[in-house]
């Protein structure tokens, strides 16, 4: 494996302070009389805005992230922009559609809650799902995905930037839960945002001004909507399909949304969220920017996901290149702890306290929360390492475009169970089983090329959105099932503070201006 970056004796005492210096906050956040938390899963509902913004946009920020919007504006520009600036409709959503009734339902985990609304079948069924998918998704593909790349910048074997990086992540989990998760997300955040505002300040300098960067490059790097001609973002495509996977991901994902079931309010949490809301518009100029930049610097590359670490090795002198390191640590430990976070809460509650331990206290929840992170742990190593013997990256990039057709049954599932008081179970159980095996299977067929043809898979995706929210609909309204038969949560209309009306307002007229400026 090609080394691309060589590091210095001083970027090694970088990279080790870091570790000290974040194993001290986790345990400071664990261990510290004040902030000791009994509740494992949801930091005794303390979190503020501030810690809640930087945790999901942390968990959402992996290091398959930097390198493909990196590659990506190398070779397309800005475009990739919008699945990070059109997730905002549906965290808006998450803010003031899901959350009051998550919260107001007082749950730990998104299963939970459907379990309430609709049954145990219910729950057992997207308890498990969401297990599987944080395992091999969230887990094994983010580890294998990391491993890679930390093994490129460390000349250390794939196995072992494994068993390093999970393990660290593991201990924050195991020592304070989701408080020392947030904690120490506060700190590798900002610190990935400083490292990466350096390196595109460098190089902007290094070009020679922003001037001669947007004159240098080609005007349809800078729009991001693109022709119904281009194949990989044609602009309707993106309009309708990425809404679907938007809503799977940003609202009914346990690892994306916990955080904001520890928020201390509603208030908070929908604070929290506009930040993360706000922290997403920081993606195109601090993640997609240095491929464009490097575009211009690194001409002619024949590997575009090298753009991100070559630029960094053009412009950082030796003693900075351990920051880099440090930022690819950042994404991954925070996106891995908060996952194994999620795994715990999801297994413990919905699997074993409601089906084997009901009366289970504090503390036998703790110690079989923390076992779980330990078994999800190894069960995430052995996954990442047993990928990489598989197709490497191509099946990678495969697999997360198949998760694609995971989201229809799952947004369809969740929107129906928050907006409409008169839906049947037995259309929602049947979206979650024979829906998803329907979808799954559709995704299948068209990755094999034996149907839609050269049709982009988003449309696809929309596609089949659409036919299962018909279904729903139509069983619904026909189905004998009784209202009494399915609970109805008792949801009261929430009154919206006022801070939170400006900081969402404002947050709409920027993203509405700044579609336009770049179109």
């Amino acid at each position: 494996m090609e080394n691309l970056i060589h590091l210095s004796t001083a970027d090694v005492v970088v990279i080790l302070v870091y570790v000290v210096v974040l194993i001290g906050i986790a345990c400071w956040a664990g261990f510290a009389k004040k902030n000791r938390s009994d509740d494992l899963f949801l930091a005794n509902k303390s979190l503020g805005w501030f810690a809640i913004g930087l945790t999901m946009w942390g968990t959402n920020v992996g290091p398959s992230m930097l390198i493909a919007n990196a590659s990506s504006g190398y070779e397309s520009g800005i475009v990739a922009g919008n699945f990070s600036w059109y997730a905002f409709p549906f965290i808006l959503m998450l803010a003031f559609v899901f959350a009051p009734r998550y919260l107001g339902a007082k749950v730990t985990t998104l299963p939970e809650y459907m379990g309430k609304r609709f049954g145990e079948t219910t729950q057992r069924y997207i308890a498990w799902y969401s297990i599987l998918t944080i395992l091999i998704s969230w887990l094994g593909l983010t580890l294998f995905s990391g491993g890679i790349f930390m093994a490129q910048l460390l000349d250390f074997p794939l196995w072992g930037c494994i068993v390093i990086l999970v393990t660290i992540s593991a201990l924050f989990v195991v020592i304070g839960g989701l408080k020392s998760i947030a904690y120490t997300n506060v700190f590798q955040m900002l610190l990935l945002i400083g490292v990466s505002v350096l390196l595109v300040v460098m190089s902007v300098h290094r070009v020679g001004g922003i001037g001669e960067v947007i004159e240098a490059t080609p005007s349809s790097y800078w729009k991001l909507f693109q022709p119904l001609s281009d194949k990989d973002f044609p602009w309707l495509a993106i309009l309708l399909g990425y809404p679907v996977m938007g809503i799977w991901f940003w609202c009914t994902d346990q690892s994306m949304v916990q955080s904001v079931l520890g928020a201390k309010s509603l208030e908070e949490g929908q604070k929290g969220a506009n930040f993360t809301a706000w922290l997403k518009l920081i993606d195109i100029p601090l993640f997609i920017l240095p491929g464009i930049l490097a575009y211009l610097l690194l001409p002619g590359l024949t590997n575009s996901t090298d753009a991100y670490l070559r630029l960094v090795k053009a412009v950082f002198p030796s003693g900075l290149l351990g920051l880099v390191v440090i930022v690819m640590m950042a994404a991954l430990i925070s996106t891995i702890s908060s996952a194994l976070n999620s795994l715990s809460t999801v297994f413990t509650m919905d699997i074993y306290i409601k089906r084997y331990k009901p009366d289970a206290q504090s503390k036998e929840i703790k110690k079989t929360g923390r076992l779980v992170v330990l078994a999800g742990t190894f069960l995430s190593i052995f996954l990442a390492i047993g990928i990489s013997f598989i197709q490497g990256l191509s099946f990678f990039n495969i697999f997360q475009s198949v998760l694609g057709f995971i989201a229809p049954p799952m947004s369809v599932a969740f929107l129906f169970a928050v907006l409409w008081k008169k839906t049947s179970r037995k259309a929602i159980n049947l979206v979650l089983s024979l829906g998803t095996v329907f979808s799954l299977g559709i995704g299948i067929l068209y990755y094999t090329n034996l149907i839609f043809n050269g049709v982009h898979f988003l449309y696809v995706s929309f596609l089949i959105f659409v036919l299962l929210l018909v279904f729903v609909w139509l069983f619904s309204l026909i189905s004998k099932e009784s209202d009494e038969s399915v609970p109805i949560l008792n949801y009261k209309p929430v009154k919206v503070h006022r801070p939170v009306i400006i900081s969402w307002s404002v947050l709409i007229v920027v993203m509405i201006g700044m579609y336009i400026l770049f179109n």
